[in-house]
């Protein structure tokens, strides 16, 4: 399982979008207790931020990222302490409710993209907090953020940068909490280290899907996956 999902965040970073990255935990959590997930997945993803990052160097908004960023610190100590006095089992749970809520964001985003929208600086806080938590509980910090850029009056390259930079500097941020809260567990990280090579590779799959699959069609199927492994979490 841990190999799939190795190449399943790789194909995310790689251009097969957001939407596929985030069945990552909640596939975890389905074998693995739902604290020790989030912490073997947080290395992974550091990881797997390089190579997104690398990708598209230089063509982030800066300014976007540091909006968001305050915001992000917040909503990270917020989930922080609610980790913190929960049992993994509600957890799990929690997880999938967060999944859940996608589900139905992927489902109605066209329509909370339409009408007229104005920015304004506390937007980026607002997101950044939402996403921060998120991300925190269970690496699903992207609607928030996707939501917020894509609000925003940038082209597609500069959106993918500027999320890929964001979750680069948030996974970092989110490095000392976990070690303080016990969420790493060295041996089990050092057991699956040798499946690291598959994340440059699936990077490289992803990139290459990315112009030539259904993007309307893999999403839907993801959607569908994302629905089933979220009722699986919250009822098994």
């Amino acid at each position: 399982m841990t190999a799939v999902v190795i190449f399943i965040i790789g194909l995310g970073k790689g251009g097969l979008g957001g939407t596929l990255g985030v069945l990552a935990t909640p596939l975890m959590s389905l074998v693995m207790p739902a604290d020790q997930v989030i912490g073997l997945l947080l290395p992974i993803l550091i990881i797997a931020d390089i190579f997104a990052v690398y990708s598209h160097w230089g063509h982030w908004h800066t300014k976007l990222v540091l909006l968001l960023i305050p915001g992000a610190i917040v909503g990270m100590v917020v989930a922080s302490f609610f980790i913190a006095g929960i049992s993994p089992e509600t957890l799990k749970r929690g997880i999938g409710v967060i999944v859940l809520l996608f589900v139905i964001y992927k489902l109605l985003e066209q329509r909370i993209m339409r009408g007229n929208y104005t920015s304004r600086g506390w937007h980026g806080f607002v997101a950044g907090a939402v996403g921060g938590i998120t991300s925190t509980l269970a690496h699903t910090g992207g609607p928030p953020i996707a939501i917020y850029l894509l609000m925003q009056d940038i082209s597609p390259r500069v959106f993918v940068a500027t999320s890929a930079l964001f979750f680069a500097v948030l996974n970092w941020l989110k490095v000392p909490s976990y070690y303080y809260l016990g969420l790493f567990d060295f041996n089990q990280l050092w057991q699956v280290a040798w499946l690291l090579p598959l994340l440059p590779l699936s990077v490289w799959v992803g990139k290459l899907l990315a112009t030539k699959v259904n993007k309307v069609l893999f999403d839907r199927i993801i959607i569908g996956l994302l629905a089933l492994t979220a009722l699986f979490l919250l009822f098994e």
